[in-house]
């Protein structure tokens, strides 16, 4: 039975605020603990009015307080925003305070635009120093060393699980080097899935961390009872992507009656391709699009994005999703 989790951008739907989107959040995770999904992670994006996680070990912090027994963590943290010493002692807080349930994925873009990363107060020659940056944070979550002078108080010997994510092969070679577990950011960037999935699986060197490759890849999934109620509210995703491309990122629009009218045909085929890796329909075919994406990929786990406008659909969604996991698990196989 694949594992299944869930990415929230925590986005903020037209007509709300932050800080309802963030008990949105709250509210879907744990209904996700309660379907039985492993984890729940959020992604730090600055300056973006459609995004509420960007104090992202806060919304972790808020997440894990509102739950019992689902991981929590960062999906990811832009360590090139940050210092090594300020995300350890962040995150080994975090794991101080919720011992066994936090994770930290570790993202090398900035996320966000060249002005905010000034306004960061962050060198975009930052991201050069990324697999330096996370040796240093290994060794701060790592024990202390005879003579060693900084620590992170809390983090010290507290091993928070790193992950390396990403949606290029860079990202797989070093969580191959470094024996970590690897998610690709297939959600939106799909086009280097398959070779950055096989050049981490041949290349993987065991760690203290890691025995063997692990690798999870996002996909969108917008389940609904029939495939033209999921295409529909599949608009507000395409909507998103659209926006984007244009350069006007604002909050998560409802789904519209027909988005041909709504995009240009340049910006259909580049928005279709980021969202190459959606599956989107009722539970049959989502069924079948899940038992594809599994056999293609041969992924360990799955981080599912679901940016739909209303929240009970959104639950809905994630609900259909677990029957249908747990549906195709319990198909008898096929005799060849």
């Amino acid at each position: 039975m694949i594992p299944l989790s869930v990415l929230d951008l925590a986005p903020v739907p037209d007509g709300s605020t932050p800080g309802d989107a963030l008990r949105n959040a709250r509210a879907l995770a744990r209904h996700a603990e309660d379907l039985g999904y492993r984890r729940y992670w959020v992604a730090e994006h600055h300056n973006m009015i459609g995004i509420a996680s960007a104090a992202t070990a806060v919304v972790v912090g808020y997440i894990a307080e509102g739950t019992r027994r689902i991981r929590v963590g960062a999906g990811g943290v832009m360590l090139p925003n940050h210092s090594p010493l300020v995300i350890a002692e962040q995150f080994g807080t975090l794991e101080a305070l919720y011992p066994g349930r936090i994770d930290l994925g570790l993202g090398r873009a900035p996320g966000t635009d060249p002005r905010t990363t000034r306004a960061l107060r962050r060198s975009p020659e930052a991201a050069d120093t990324f697999p330096q940056d996370v040796r240093e944070l290994q060794a701060l979550f790592g024990d202390l060393q005879p003579g060693q002078a900084v620590q992170a108080v809390p983090g010290t010997g507290l091993k928070v699980p790193l992950w390396i994510l990403g949606s290029s092969l860079f990202g797989a070679q070093l969580a191959a080097a470094f024996g970590l577990p690897y998610a690709f950011a297939s959600h939106f960037a799909p086009d280097a899935l398959l070779p950055a999935l096989a050049t981490y699986r041949a290349n993987f060197v065991p760690s203290p961390q890691l025995a063997a490759p692990h690798a999870m890849i996002g996909v969108n999934v917008v389940a609904a009872p029939t495939d033209a109620e999921a295409r529909h509210l599949f608009t507000s995703a395409q909507q998103q992507f659209t926006h984007l491309l244009r350069g006007t990122r604002g909050l998560l629009r409802p789904p519209i009656p027909d988005i041909e009218a709504y995009w240009s045909a340049p910006e259909k085929a580049q928005a279709s391709r980021m969202l190459a890796r959606s599956l989107v329909g009722s539970p049959d075919t989502i069924a079948r699009g899940l038992a594809d994406l599994v056999a293609e990929t041969g992924a360990d786990e799955l981080m599912v994005a679901s940016a739909i406008h209303d929240p009970a659909a959104r639950h809905r969604s994630y609900a259909i999703l677990v029957e249908v996991r747990d549906g195709l698990e319990r198909r008898p196989a096929r005799v060849a």
